[in-house]
C-alpha cells in the first residue's frame, strides 16, 4: 500500500525525531529555564522572565507554561508525550529481553549441571531403585526350578557387574580388561567378581553342555550379590 512505510523510512523518522529532541526540544527547554531566547543568544522575548525562585518537580509544568511562549510550550508538551511513549516502549522491550536472557541462562546452566552429573555417574541416583528391581528379578529366576532361568539369572547379573565397572570408571573392550585395572584397595570383592564372571563365560561359551545345579546357581548369584552390596547398588 502507498501509505505503508518501509523500514528505511521508519528508521529515518526515528532518527529525525531523536535529532529534534536532542537539538531543539532539550535546548529549547534549557533556554527557557536559564532565561535566553530559543537561539541561545540574547535576551528572552518580552513578557517572559528567567528563574527567580526555586522550582519544585511538581510545579515544573506550570513554570514552563508561565515562562515559555505558547508555541514553545505546545511543542514541549507534544514532543514530551512522544518521548515518554517511545521511552516506555524501549524500556519494555529491554526489560523483556533481560528477563528472557535471565531465564535462558538458568536453563542452560541447569542442562550443563545435569550433563556433568551424568558424566560423573553412569548409574545415577534415580536409577538405583530400577537396579534393585533388576536384582529382584535375578533372584526370582535363580530361585525357580528351570535351568534356563538359572542361566538367564547369571547372565543378567553379569550385565549388572559390567555396568558397575563402567560406573567406577574402568575402561576396556571386555570385562576382563576392566577388572584387570581394579585397585584391590578400592574393590574388596574383586575376587568374587572374577569367580562369578568365569562361571558366566563358561555358560555363554559352552551353552547347554555346561551343567548347572541349584546349589551352584545360588552360590554364583551370592558372589554377585556381595559385589553389588559393597557398592550399595542393592540392599
Amino acid at each position: 500500500m502507498n501509505g505503508d512505510l518501509s523500514f528505511g523510512d521508519a528508521l529515518a523518522q526515528v532518527f529525525s525525531f531523536m535529532g529534534e529532541l536532542a537539538f531543539k526540544f532539550i535546548p529549547g527547554t534549557l533556554a527557557t529555564l536559564i532565561g535566553t531566547n530559543t537561539t541561545g543568544t540574547g535576551p528572552i522575548p518580552s513578557g517572559l522572565s528567567p528563574i527567580t525562585e526555586p522550582v519544585t518537580a511538581s510545579g515544573i509544568i506550570d513554570f514552563l507554561e508561565r515562562t515559555s511562549s505558547p508555541e514553545q510550550f505546545a511543542s514541549f508538551t507534544h514532543n514530551w508525550s512522544v518521548f515518554v511513549a517511545v521511552s516506555m516502549l524501549v524500556s519494555l522491550l529491554l526489560s523483556t529481553g533481560m528477563i528472557y536472557c535471565f531465564i535462558r541462562i538458568r536453563q542452560v546452566r541447569h542442562q550443563e549441571r545435569l550433563k556433568f552429573q551424568a558424566a560423573e555417574h553412569t548409574v545415577v541416583a534415580h536409577d538405583l531403585p530400577r537396579t534393585q528391581l533388576r536384582w529382584n528379578r535375578v533372584i526370582d529366576q535363580a530361585s525357580s526350578s528351570s535351568e534356563q532361568n538359572w542361566r538367564l539369572s547369571i547372565l543378567e547379573a553379569d550385565i549388572m557387574l559390567n555396568e558397575l565397572l563402567d560406573m567406577q570408571g574402568y575402561k576396556g573392550d571386555t570385562m576382563a580388561d576392566k577388572m584387570k585395572q581394579v585397585d584391590r584397595a578400592m574393590f574388596n570383592t574383586i575376587d568374587q567378581a572374577w569367580e562369578a564372571h568365569k562361571i558366566r563365560n563358561q555358560i555363554a561359551h559352552e551353552g547347554a553342555s555346561y551343567h548347572l545345579d541349584e546349589r551352584e546357581v545360588r552360590r554364583v548369584i551370592a558372589l554377585y550379590g556381595r559385589v553389588f552390596r559393597e557398592f550399595k547398588l542393592i540392599q
